[in-house]
């Protein structure tokens, strides 16, 4: 960080005094150093800066050089359409250079051949590339994703742990992209599903405020949200394991499914800011600090969302949860990361000003360890000790006291979701009394929000559209029946989707997956579909159909697995990401006040 901040500082200096170090006398005609005009040079800006004379000297030539290839770079992209990119490469352990790192290339190449070149030259097994805070796709060319001359290109390494299973290149990228990929499906499974079935065998995703209220949000709106957040938690999941290139990759994920969200959505939750903070907080934790400008963006936006959702002065935050201390470690955060941002674009004095903020905040929120113990003596945990005293300003019978209303206010949204569950099943019972089958009660309900005798009507209704349609009841054959309630539709639906669609099983399979298993009276209603008009689309060459082919026990499994598999990275605790120990942060702090002091002394 030091040496950004000198850079920083210089580029200021030279910027004001007109200097420019790629023409003489600080550049000969070899596009070699003017030794004498450049020791001068360093011994002027040496006291101004605040660090010794071979340090200015030292990234001076650094300045000097990187000017002269990028002039070097811009004459060769005119004549020969060949770009430099500059490569923020990931951390190494085995060496330690402050060389920058360039890659020539013209841009009209597939993104996968400059991850190859880049993997090659550099020993990575697998990796991906971030431009401006977003994940180059690696079909598409380089120019199709905004890259363009002098572009500053981040190099991010992922799961690092394949290597000590010595796994095979290809199974790494399949990894990978399975991680990715798997989060995606098993969210946007949840997403699909509207809590219509037992919750018990068939988990649902609820939007809720901060009381636990079901929020009403439009389905495709919703859909992004639940795939925004399934990212954000699973991101999370990993920067506690410190594994901060894949958390960075999930999170990006996450930024994008967020900005599917409408405006006003993403400006009265807090979530979009939190994540916002999360990614800057990867940018540090991989030393990635000239992603300068995307880290400013974010952090702004961050602190508008704040802004917004909690009040000029956390007023509305008070309103609704009748504290504040428990959110106040998140704009610790956040002043921290404008902090090391100012400090690396060598804004000591605002750098200073936002670690003071930081410090005053911490000596309020670092959790005392005789209090915490005193609270867990009391039968508390560890999480619920460090909130609570956050929340009542270090008051250890408050903090007592507030968790136990915590505790009471979560055991009675417990019992009002239990009793809320237990009438759905009381009213399911009802309609199943009644000759109806158990998903057609269920779903009914669900339509009619709850009311039985709502649910009653719609069944009913279905029911004489079903006579109505079927006046001449032909028979249907019940093999193909049973291959239907097989894969787990009901006989009644079953029998009559195959009547609809004149013994098709295909069509007829298709028809109630579309409809969840479901006919509508407006669906029953309808003219049923020709067999003979579809024959070709129901080709089993036709690529369209095969994603309307019927669903396999196998497949109803796999669903299961990515499920549970993305339900174990969602805390169960609301407020897990507020619960911060400050361990990291405590360092970060011990480090911004070292290099700042040392300038300070330097200064004097």
């Amino acid at each position: 960080m030091a040496e950004e901040n000198l850079e920083a500082k210089l580029k200021h200096h030279l910027k004001q005094d007109k200097i420019q170090l790629w023409n003489p006398p600080y550049t000969n005609d070899n596009n070699e150093p003017g030794k004498p005009q450049m020791q001068d040079l360093a011994e002027g800006y040496a006291p101004m800066v605040g660090f010794s004379v071979s340090e200015v000297g030292s990234v001076l030539e650094a300045i000097r050089a990187q000017t002269v290839k990028r002039g070097q770079g811009n004459k060769a992209f005119k004549e020969t359409c060949v770009a430099t990119l500059e490569l923020l490469l990931p951390r190494d352990g085995k060496k330690e250079t402050k060389k920058k790192n360039y890659l020539e290339t013209k841009l009209d190449f597939p993104v996968q051949e400059i991850m190859n070149r880049i993997g090659e030259e550099y020993g990575f097994k697998y990796i991906k590339l971030i431009l401006n805070g977003k994940t180059l796709s690696a079909e598409q060319r380089l120019d199709e994703q905004g890259v363009r001359n002098n572009s500053k290109i981040m190099v991010l390494r992922v799961n690092e742990e394949d290597r000590r299973r010595q796994i095979t290149e290809e199974e790494q990228k399949k990894n990978q992209k399975e991680s990715i990929d798997r989060t995606q499906k098993g969210f946007q499974i949840l997403s699909e599903r509207d809590g219509s079935e037992d919750p018990e065998t068939t988990p649902f995703l609820e939007i809720a405020d901060q009381k636990g209220n079901p929020l009403q949000i439009p389905h495709e709106e919703k859909k992004a949200l639940i795939l925004a957040m399934g990212f954000h938690e699973k991101g999370r999941s990993l920067l506690k394991r410190k594994q901060h290139d894949n958390a960075l990759c999930h999170l990006l994920q996450a930024d994008q499914q967020f900005g599917r969200c409408g405006s006003a959505l993403l400006t009265s939750v807090d979530n979009y800011a939190v994540l916002q903070l999360d990614i800057v907080w990867c940018y540090q934790a991989l030393e990635a600090l000239s992603c300068l400008d995307d880290g400013k963006m974010r952090l702004q936006k961050a602190e508008d969302c704040f802004l917004h959702c909690y009040g000029e002065q956390q007023q509305r935050l008070l309103m609704i949860k009748g504290s504040q201390g428990r959110e106040e470690v998140l704009f610790l955060r956040l002043y921290l990361l404008q902090s090391l941002l100012s400090y690396v674009e060598g804004n000591d004095s605002q750098a200073a000003q936002q670690l003071q903020k930081v410090e005053s905040l911490y000596s309020r929120l670092c959790p005392d360890l005789d209090k915490m113990t005193q609270l867990m003596s009391l039968g508390f945990s560890e999480r619920e000790a460090r909130l609570g005293l956050r929340a009542c300003q270090g008051d250890v019978e408050e903090a007592a006291m507030h968790i136990t209303n915590r505790r009471q206010e979560r055991e009675a949204l417990k019992e009002r979701e239990e009793a809320k569950r237990n009438s759905r099943l009381e009213a399911v019972a009802v309609l199943t009394e009644l000759g109806y089958s158990r998903a057609d009660a269920s779903r009914a309900l669900h339509q009619a929000q709850g009311d039985v005798n709502r649910a009653y009507a719609i069944l009913v209704d279905a029911q004489t559209v079903v006579v109505t349609n079927n006046n001449s009841e032909r028979p249907v054959s019940e093999d193909l029946v049973q291959q239907l309630m097989y894969l787990g539709f009901e006989r009644q639906v079953s029998e009559t989707a195959l009547r609809l669609t004149d013994g098709d099983l295909q069509l007829a399979t298709q028809l109630l997956l579309d409809n969840q298993g479901f006919l509508s009276p407006d669906l029953l209603s309808a003219s049923p579909p020709s067999s003979s008009s579809e024959e070709h689309s129901s080709s089993s060459d036709d690529p369209s159909t095969s994603r309307h082919r019927p669903r396999t026990s196998s497949k109803a499994k796999e669903d299961r697995e990515l499920v549970n598999e993305v339900l174990e990275d969602i805390s169960r605790h609301e407020e897990d990401y507020l619960d911060l120990t400050l361990e990291e942060e405590s360092e970060l702090i011990a480090t911004m006040k070292s290099y700042l002091s040392r300038g300070a002394t330097h200064a004097v």
